[in-house]
């Protein structure tokens, strides 16, 4: 249901049914005729359902009435002019802050169509555990990031996503994700030579360098760019047994491919808020440029993931070692088809690079604007990890010793959660905390908010702070709960049923790049005062990058 869910069939029949009367039983004073009468019945009938659902049902009918709601909304637009203003999640951080509530409220979005924020314990317990089912994906989300994510495990529902977790979880157990570290690492070391290389070549191109004894092993790179090289080129090795080659060809198809659909164009943004009045199946047919350019995208993809379906089977037909990877897995259950495969490739290779190069990026970002938190990661990393132009692996037990790597990850993970919010509909009328909530209903989580509230994080919940997930003496618990009073305080993988399934995988790799790249490098932001926290402009997405990409400086640290 979108924002505006028009009764087609419905003001059809309607109007088909009054011009006919109007026209058979037509007085003196009716001069239309059929065509005409049907136009007449179909504004006029849609002009009083506008009424109902934008004006009367949300202010006067509406069971969501009750909940606490934010100020600022307009009579007919609810809160979407601020929404439509401000990064996806920052909304929100401020409505849960200053809106008195217990967990749970409503906002209205366009034409005022209503929203559920669930932001409490006891409420996203119940949305995303005990009541998991009742809340899907909305039909438009899967429609429109399925044509880029497949419709495998992330956006499945029900018994559908019961099986396909059950049969993908021993690909994902901890043991296995122990195993991956060294991958992990050597795709690090490939990716730092290869940014070193890129550094001191460029060196010399950098006359105006604020540091003079830096400048001859200096230059500037945008960090996304690199984040999204080495992240697609390990989850093709860790998750497809496939080296992408990303890493050495940036210029590489399918690197460039998902450059080109993750990244932020006007069109697609209007087509988004189109997507709110119109039903998907007319979005995605329209003759635009931003439809071709997913399409496109979406067919080289699928080619592409086909072809490796097609690869392993070969080799488990020819009795070869088929390896440990997601695939690999999958296919041995023996609980998916070959375009179920295909599917859950997508959705691994898209949302598995995407979001660690989100997280990257931002950790670059915030270490730069923090530089004595930098050097102290930086002086961890050298004094536990072998040097980067050794040939020694790491393992799990080197990156689980290192507690302010871990610390920084999880304070960058809980800061810039890589997507801010994320969708539910009611697919039956049921209720959150003893509040209805009607079928159809849009019903937010929101990692933005919830990982900022400061009722489960403290007063420095909107502060970076990388210490509040470092252990106090003997307590371990603040350790792993950053001094959260509730697990569900930190929602960047989400909990429950349909939390990440990748999540130990995501945070392995994410900690290894991070400690590659601090280790060998120095960042400083190349425009600081442009780079200033409320002045960086996010685009929305899968993920939430800066629409500009993140510049910095960055310099070879010697001995290491």
């Amino acid at each position: 249901m979108g924002v505006f869910p028009y009764p087609w069939r419905g003001l059809l029949v309607s109007s088909l049914a009054t011009s006919y009367v109007l026209v058979s039983y037509q007085s003196h004073w009716w001069k239309l005729n059929f065509i005409g009468s049907f136009i007449f019945a179909w504004i006029l009938q849609s002009l009083a359902y506008a009424a109902w659902i934008v004006v009367l049902w949300p202010n006067f009918f509406s069971p969501l009435r009750s909940l606490p709601e934010p100020a600022g909304a307009s009579w007919w637009n609810g809160h979407f002019k601020r929404i439509l203003a401000e990064p996806s999640g920052v909304p929100m951080r401020d409505w849960v802050t200053t809106t008195p509530n217990d967990g749970i409220l409503r906002y209205r979005g366009m034409g005022n169509s209503e929203r559920v924020l669930v932001t409490g314990p006891r409420a996203l317990s119940e949305v995303l555990v005990t009541k998991n089912y009742q809340f899907e994906k909305p039909a438009i989300l899967r429609s429109g990031v399925g044509r880029i994510l497949g419709i495998g495990v992330l956006l499945a529902e029900g018994d559908e996503h019961r099986t396909q977790r059950k049969n993908l979880m021993p690909a994902f157990a901890f043991r296995h994700t122990k195993d991956l570290y060294p991958v992990f690492w050597q795709k690090t070391r490939e990716v730092v030579k290869a940014m070193s290389k890129d550094v001191l070549t460029n060196a010399a191109k950098e006359p105006n360098y604020p540091d003079p004894e830096k400048a001859h092993k200096s230059a500037v790179i945008e960090v996304g760019n690199w984040a999204s090289r080495v992240t697609l080129d390990i989850i093709g090795v860790a998750g497809l047994g496939r080296d992408f080659g990303a890493i050495k060809d940036e210029n590489s198809e399918l690197n460039e491919t998902y450059r080109l659909v993750f990244q932020p164009s006007r069109q697609a943004q209007l087509m988004g808020l189109l997507g709110q009045l119109v039903p998907q199946w007319i979005i995605t047919r329209l003759p635009v440029k931003h439809n071709e350019n997913i399409n496109l995208a979406s067919q080289y993809i699928r080619s592409v993931c086909r072809g490796l379906v097609q690869e392993k089977k070969l080799k488990i037909a020819n009795k070869e070692h088929a390896g440990h990877d997601i695939l690999s897995v999958a296919l041995e259950s023996g609980g998916f088809s070959d375009e179920d495969l295909v599917d859950q490739l997508m959705t691994f290779l898209a949302a598995g690079h995407e979001t660690t190069a989100s997280a990257m990026t931002w950790a670059i970002y915030m270490l730069s604007r923090f530089p004595k938190v930098q050097e102290r990661l930086r002086q961890e990393i050298r004094e536990n990890l072998p040097s980067i132009e050794s040939d020694v692996d790491i393992t799990s037990l080197d990156i689980d010793r290192m507690p302010y790597l871990n610390a920084v990850c999880n304070e960058v993970l809980r800061y810039y959660a890589p997507v801010p919010i994320t969708l539910r509909e009611a697919n039956q009328e049921t209720d959150i905390m003893g509040h209805k909530i009607p079928k159809g209903v849009r019903v937010v989580l929101a990692p933005w908010a919830t990982n900022f509230d400061k009722s489960l994080w403290g007063p420095d919940a909107h502060e970076f702070n990388p210490e509040r997930w470092m252990p106090t003496g003997t307590n371990d618990k603040r350790a792993a709960s950053g001094g959260a009073t509730s697990n569900y305080a930190f929602m960047t993988f989400l909990h429950g049923p349909r939390s990440c399934i990748g999540q130990a995988f995501a945070k392995a790799e994410f900690a290894c790049i991070l400690a590659g790249w601090v280790g060998r490098f120095e960042f400083e932001l190349k425009n600081k005062e442009e780079m200033d926290e409320k002045k960086v402009d996010i685009k929305g997405g899968i993920t939430a990058r800066p629409a500009k990409g993140i510049y910095v400086h960055a310099t070879v640290v010697d001995g290491w």
